[in-house]
């Protein structure tokens, strides 16, 4: 039963940790509190988001999502949940992985 322990560590820590580092990504990729970062990924993004829908960005899409959160609104909230439970999946995976690799019942 300590697999069990472990795995439901991991899987809490995987979705705390993913949650944490999720502002700080969202940022490196150009999404920033004052706007989208010139020649960033964030840019990229938004220029195929625009030329996709006919010249705007679509609201409530990605990208528009993902500003939200660079600037703090309510993507942020958003943007924590899906890497909390991305995190929280991974965590999932390696305790099944570890839990195989020891034959545990």
């Amino acid at each position: 039963m300590e697999w069990l322990a472990a795995g439901a560590a991991a899987v809490v820590g995987g979705g705390i940790a993913a949650a944490g580092v999720a502002p700080a990504a969202v940022a490196g990729l150009g999404f920033a509190a004052t706007g989208i970062a010139k020649g960033s990924i964030a840019a990229a993004g938004m220029s195929s988001s625009a030329i996709a829908s006919g010249g705007g960005v679509v609201a409530g899409g990605v990208v528009a999502t993902l500003q939200s959160a660079g600037a703090g609104g309510a993507g942020a909230a958003i943007v924590q949940t899906v890497a909390g439970v991305a995190g929280s999946a991974v965590g999932v995976a390696g305790a099944a992985a570890a839990c195989y690799s020891e034959n545990c019942k």
